[in-house]
C-alpha cells in the first residue's frame, strides 16, 4: 500500500511554489509519492485552460521532482463515469483508497477557512488527513496533526496568468522554464 499526498488544484499554470510544496512534502513528510491531481472542471466554476493543457503541464513541473512525484488523471476518471455532474475531493479520496493507497492531502493554508464549502468535509479529513501548507498571507496553523511549518512563497496562478496575458517577461520567473516554453508553443493564456 502506497503513502500517497494528494496535491490538488487547477494548475491553471503550474508554477515554481507548487513545485516547492511538491519537494517540501516529499522531504518532510511521511509519504511515498507525492500525485499532481489537475481538476477536471472547477467545482466552483472557473474558467481554465482545457484539462489536456493543464494534466501535460504538470506533467513537465512535476518530472523535476523525480519519480516520486507523478500526475494523476484521477479526476478524468471520475467524470467519465455515468452520472457525473462535478467532482468532489471526498470522489478523489475514496477512489485512491478503493485502488489500494493511503492517501494524505496536501493543502494550502487559505483552504482552511474555505472548508465549509467542501462536500463532506469531514469525510474528505477522516479518508487522506491533511498536511496543511502555509501560503503567502496564510500561515500554517501552529501544531497539529498534518501543520507543515512553513510558508511558500505568494504566487498565484491568477498573477501569472495576468502576466503572461500582458506579454510580461516576469511569469519567466515564477513559472518553471519547461512549462513557460509550453505555453507559449501552444499560445495559452493569451488575449
Amino acid at each position: 500500500m502506497a503513502r500517497v499526498a494528494l496535491f490538488g488544484g487547477s494548475f491553471n499554470p503550474p508554477h515554481v511554489a507548487h513545485q516547492m510544496v511538491g519537494l517540501y512534502v516529499l522531504e518532510t513528510q511521511a509519504v511515498d509519492e507525492l500525485w499532481f491531481v489537475p481538476t477536471f472542471a472547477h467545482p466552483f466554476g472557473k474558467s481554465l485552460v482545457s484539462y489536456e493543457h493543464r494534466v501535460a503541464m504538470c506533467e513537465l513541473a512535476a518530472a523535476a521532482l523525480g519519480p516520486r512525484a507523478r500526475v494523476s488523471q484521477a479526476e478524468a476518471e471520475l467524470a467519465a463515469r455515468p452520472g457525473f455532474v462535478t467532482s468532489h475531493t471526498v470522489d478523489l479520496v475514496d477512489l485512491v483508497i478503493d485502488q489500494g493507497h493511503a492517501p494524505r492531502l496536501v493543502i494550502g493554508a487559505d483552504i482552511l477557512r474555505e472548508a465549509a464549502r467542501w462536500h463532506r468535509w469531514d469525510d474528505v479529513v477522516a479518508g487522506a488527513p491533511l498536511i496543511v501548507v502555509g501560503r503567502g498571507g496564510h500561515a500554517p496553523p501552529p501544531g497539529g496533526a498534518g501543520a507543515a511549518r512553513v510558508t511558500m512563497p505568494e504566487i498565484s496562478a491568477t498573477h501569472v496568468r495576468d502576466l503572461l496575458a500582458r506579454g510580461d517577461s516576469g511569469a519567466a520567473g515564477l513559472v518553471p522554464r519547461d512549462v513557460l516554453r509550453y505555453i507559449a508553443e501552444h499560445h495559452l493564456y493569451q488575449p
